[in-house]
């Protein structure tokens, strides 16, 4: 084991990332809860437009509402509010901060992401201060407009074997690709409108599972 840091369980098999809009029919506790009844095994809360306040407030009350559950709440982007609300971890992406900085503010026990979208952004990056990757886009997808070239699997597998560390793979995913991404050496698959956009969150989780 490292001694950089303690050793850390977490599970990327079906991680969440929340959208507020598509959330907004059953409300973001009820959307995660009934996900994770359904197998998700981490959530990240991310919402671009909420203030800091707000989204601290929310994850708080996503905080106790996934207590004993074991699933860990993560953060995206925003480290200020990863320490105010005593999150999990963080997950950040290319320009939303440095790795070392963001380490050094949330401590050892910590869980911290970081996205990686080719192979030279893989190459440079500090890997002993990260956790998990999250590899992507691997299809193109409405809930980022901005998104880098989708990697295709091909691409998928290629970074995920030059990974030294567990990664999720993003974009455009859906339960039909759940084997693929395993095959391309992936521990798991990320999803936003898969899960976050479908009538019943639970019954959507269920079918990646």
């Amino acid at each position: 084991m490292s001694s950089r840091r303690p050793s850390k369980t977490f599970d990327l098999s079906l991680y969440l990332v929340t959208d507020a809009e598509l959330c907004a029919r059953a409300g973001l506790i009820d959307t995660v809860l009934g996900a994770v009844r359904g197998g998700v095994t981490m959530v990240q809360l991310r919402d671009k437009s909420a203030s800091d306040d707000e989204l601290t407030a929310q994850a708080r009350t996503l905080m106790t509402a996934l207590e004993g559950t074991g699933v860990p709440l993560i953060i995206n982007d925003r480290l200020e509010v990863a320490l105010a609300a005593k999150a999990d971890g963080l997950h950040i992406g290319q320009g939303d901060g440095d790795v070392a900085e963001a380490r050094r503010q949330l401590g050892p026990s910590a869980i911290l992401g970081l996205s990686v979208e080719n192979a030279t952004q893989l190459a440079t990056l500090d890997q002993e201060k990260l956790d998990y990757l999250g590899l992507g886009p691997v299809f193109a997808t409405a809930s980022k407009q901005d998104h880098a070239p989708p990697l295709g699997m091909e691409g998928l597998a290629a970074l995920a074997t030059a990974s030294t560390l567990p990664t999720v793979a993003i974009g455009g995913l859906t339960a039909d690709h759940v084997t693929a991404v395993s095959q391309a050496g992936a521990n798991g698959l990320a999803v936003i409108s898969a899960i976050c956009g479908q009538a019943d969150p639970r019954a959507a989780a269920a079918a990646f599972r």
